[in-house]
């Protein structure tokens, strides 16, 4: 059976995460992505991520993560031959990704108002920190920018440690998934061709909706609870003999259960527990109580009997031992590629969250070294090998 986006073509001109991260999801639902990339220099990710040797190799391992299955060409758009050449290409194109500040495109005489008249079906999406206008439009944005700008790190650790960075660029991966989401419903629109202005800030705001609603609704203001549900108790990390615990006891049912379980049924009856909302009032000595048992044995114990008794519990995890679990190992979540030109080594990458009918999808190439499908891609608008080695030799290829 066909991917649900077979057949669409995607102009990649995006750098980094949020950008690349949508045109992944794009690429894995059958999309082909074409990574369009500055001569010389291309993604920055390539130059990104923890191995230098790839680092130098412009194969970086931040570059690797979410470009899989893309083809990559190299253009100057700064030049008239190649804004000329690029234009050509637009018209072949379904949807165009890119993440550049707020009128750069424009200035390379590549915005949509220009290209729309080249392609009127093009679904145009711009990826942006703060969107295409408002008074922070011309701002600089970074995933911790926005992090901080959004609120995320003022409710992210405890009143000891907040402001607290994720641990990992959320920011940019949901801004990411919002433009792959917008784009995946243009695509069903008719007639097609419009314009998608992402905002990573807003992105990451309509994933906060209890906490924002909270204080839009019931005025109350977030606040870091670290580890603990502020909606519920006892619900929270918990350590034991070996690491730590999350137990989700948040029905009064599953708080009998973990009591009973646990060998604290007296709990129950006294007045400081009786109720959620005693228990939240009194989560502080309601913890201690637990702690006292579940410290005697290890996590993963207490994990596999809670969770057959039905109150939600899991070990907390590293990402290496997350990675091993045959939950994960068994779904065909993680992809692999053999010596992988410009890596010289096998490699795995991380794919999508879902199943198309019972398979994950994937994708046959692993990400390509910079300009790799010059000679494809161009040559099918037209060009000759001649034109394009001339082209390469004047810097705009």
């Amino acid at each position: 059976m066909p991917k649900p986006l077979s057949g669409v073509r995607v102009l990649d001109l995006t750098n980094v995460l949020a950008g690349p991260f949508c045109c992944h999801q794009l690429g894995h639902l059958g999309a082909e992505v074409i990574k369009v990339e500055a001569v010389g220099r291309g993604d920055l990710a390539r130059q990104l991520g923890a191995d230098p040797d790839l680092n130098a190799a412009n194969m970086g391992v931040s570059f690797l993560a979410q470009n899989a299955g893309k083809k990559s060409v190299t253009i100057n758009l700064k030049s008239e031959a190649g804004n000329t050449l690029f234009r050509k290409l637009v018209a072949t194109a379904d949807v165009l990704v890119e993440n550049f500040r707020p009128g750069v495109m424009t200035r390379l005489r590549v915005g949509y108002e220009s290209l729309k008249d080249v392609n009127p079906k093009l679904i145009y999406c711009a990826i942006s920190g703060f969107g295409q206008d408002g008074p922070w439009v011309h701002r600089p944005a970074y995933d911790q920018i926005i992090q901080g700008a959004s609120g995320v790190m003022s409710i992210t650790g405890d009143t000891d440690s907040a402001p607290l960075r994720v641990g990992y660029p959320v920011a940019d991966t949901v801004g990411g998934m919002t433009a792959a989401f917008a784009i995946a419903a243009a695509l069903n629109q008719r007639p097609r061709g419009t314009f998608i202005d992402v905002s990573m800030l807003e992105s990451v705001l309509s994933t906060m909706g209890w906490a924002i609603s909270n204080y839009l609704i019931a005025g109350v203001e977030p606040t870091a609870n670290g580890n603990e549900n502020p909606t519920s108790a006892p619900s929270g990390a918990f350590n034991t003999s070996d690491g730590v615990i999350n137990i989700a006891a948040n029905k009064d049912e599953q708080w009998v259960l973990l009591t009973d379980h646990l060998g604290l049924s007296a709990l129950q009856t006294r007045p400081e527990f009786s109720s959620r909302e005693a228990r939240k009032a009194n989560r502080a000595a309601l913890k201690a109580e637990l702690k006292a048992v579940l410290e005697t044995r290890p996590a993963r114990d207490w994990a596999k009997e809670l969770n057959r008794i039905g109150v939600p519990a899991g070990a907390v995890l590293s990402v290496p031992e997350i990675l091993t679990m045959p939950q994960v190992t068994g779904r065909g979540f993680l992809q692999h590629y053999q010596d992988v030109p410009g890596v010289d080594r096998d490699i795995s990458v991380a794919t999508t969250g879902f199943k198309l009918d019972g398979d994950a999808p994937t994708v046959a190439d692993p990400p390509p070294q910079l300009g790799a499908h010059n000679s494809e891609i161009w040559s099918e608008l037209g060009l000759s090998q001649d034109e394009i080695v001339q082209l390469k030799q004047e810097g705009v290829l």
